[in-house]
């Protein structure tokens, strides 16, 4: 089966129908997220998904760590999915689904070593999927960083847990079925690869992106 896609830091309805025309499974929208250089509020969120085809995942990546905080901001947008960017527990994703069951939660794993694998053992019966991210020590930043990690890591990962992993960072058009090839995700996922110095979407390298994702 192809590998699906994600692309990540929407931020207007037209980027998000344009990245959809191109090909896209899943859109990405940043709230809360620390570090991003592409925020959206949850209004309008709200108001992006309203707009969106049927069978499009929208999915909130944010590094709110606090249940509470987490379910607010899912009511808010009316999000289908939740990408815990943060080192949370796997209790913590436990506390959503109890409130949300509906709600598709993915955890990150950001990959700095080995440790990573144990790590990503820890979320399987606690969410929908695991996403393998690359973070900036020297920064803070998790995630968007345009930085790739060990990928044969990755790999190792896919062949221990019994759910699916999306790999992410540092992923571009001319890396991207490299990276399918060696590590054989369930999905890929994108945001400073296919962007514009601006940090729109530049949609030609999506289009590029998604099509060399799922010819792999």
């Amino acid at each position: 089966m192809a590998a699906r896609v994600k692309i990540c830091g929407i931020r207007t309805l037209d980027e998000a129908l344009a990245v959809i025309d191109a090909g896209a499974d899943a859109l990405g929208f940043h709230v809360e997220l620390e570090h991003s250089t592409c925020p959206i509020g949850g209004a309008a969120v709200a108001s992006v998904i309203a707009g969106l085809p049927p069978f499009v995942a929208s999915v909130i990546v944010t590094t709110a760590s606090e249940p509470e905080a987490l379910i607010r901001i899912m009511r808010a947008t009316g999000a289908n999915t939740l990408q815990l960017q943060s080192e949370v527990s796997p209790d913590t994703a436990r506390a959503v689904k109890s409130v949300l069951p509906y709600v598709k939660l993915y955890a990150v794993v950001h990959v700095f070593g080995a440790d990573a694998i144990e790590e990503a053992k820890k979320f399987e019966d606690a969410v929908d999927a695991i996403i393998l991210d690359s973070a900036d020590k020297t920064t803070g930043a998790r995630g968007g960083t345009g930085k790739t990690h060990d990928w044969n890591i990755s790999r190792e990962i896919v062949g221990s847990v019994s759910v699916p992993v999306i790999l992410a960072g540092g992923l571009n058009p001319e890396n991207v079925a490299e990276a399918i090839s060696v590590v054989r995700p369930y999905a890929v996922d994108v945001a400073t690869g296919v962007s514009n110095p601006d940090y729109t979407k530049n949609i030609a390298k999506v289009r590029l992106f998604v099509e060399r994702a799922k010819e792999c």
